[in-house]
């Protein structure tokens, strides 16, 4: 939706031209009128400067969270689903976060964005796996429709669709400023084929490839806090939270490497 500016900007009225005939004082007294009118607008000398519209009402950053809900994954998905709050509660109200999941072969649940980790944690908690092909593109699609989405993240383990229109996709990710984040599950030495092709999806956009392990529910909370972090305030606020926040670090040195 459009958004719409909260004033009006009003030109100043135009000098009124010398006139031959003298001007009645009710006249005179309308002219006034409307050209204090005219003035309300653009405040008094001693008010604040308007805001840019560019600035006004703002969005939040937006993040997606995307996940490979088919049949095998059952296990990543349970440890997931317990943490996915750690994304809206590392900057509470400062990110939106929507919760994207496919299986049987289609994308079947993209939420709204919100900054309620309570309603994020309902979603995921209603969220069973299904068997069938991967569908990370509809993800990555959805995101090149999404105004100030600073990053998907994905946790998935293969990758089974069109490498080509991956790549294309990414690369316009990338032109926008969104970065592509996967949490890359190699407990099934088939998912190891795929490693090269999703560092080099998350290359194209800025992002990167971590790790990610389900029986480590600890580690992947603090991943995906450092993930919020940096959604909203890239690497100088990871660099900032090094010391209070375990998963910058380890994000930080992953984002070096994808360069």
């Amino acid at each position: 939706m459009a958004e719409k500016p909260n004033f009006v900007l009003v030109p100043d009225p135009e000098p009124d031209k010398p006139s031959q005939q003298p001007v009645a004082l009710l006249d005179r007294m309308r002219a006034l009128v409307h050209a204090v009118t005219a003035m309300v607008p653009f405040g008094t000398p001693q008010a604040e400067p308007a805001q840019p519209l560019a600035t006004r009402g703002a969005m939040r950053p937006r993040l997606i969270f995307g996940f490979d809900a088919t049949a095998s994954r059952e296990p990543a998905w349970a440890t997931a689903r317990t943490v996915t709050d750690s994304l809206v509660r590392a900057l509470p109200g400062e990110l939106d976060v929507a919760l994207a999941v496919h299986g049987g072969g289609v994308l079947h649940t993209f939420t709204e964005f919100t900054a309620n980790p309570a309603a994020l944690r309902d979603h995921a908690a209603g969220i069973t796996c299904r068997a069938g092909p991967t569908r990370l593109l509809p993800i990555l699609s959805r995101g090149l429709t999404t105004p100030d989405l600073r990053v998907v993240i994905y946790i998935g383990d293969v990758f089974e669709e069109s490498p080509r229109r991956a790549q294309q996709i990414t690369d316009a990710l990338g032109a926008r400023g969104t970065k592509l984040i996967v949490l890359h599950d190699t407990s099934d030495w088939n998912a190891r084929r795929d490693a090269e092709l999703f560092a080099d999806l998350a290359r194209r956009t800025g992002g990167c490839v971590l790790p990610f392990d389900a029986d480590a529910p600890a580690r992947l909370r603090g991943l995906l806090a450092a993930v919020a972090v940096y959604a909203v305030g890239g690497e100088q606020l990871l660099e900032a939270r090094r010391h209070d926040l375990p998963g910058a670090t380890i994000l930080l040195e992953h984002l070096a490497r994808g360069r």
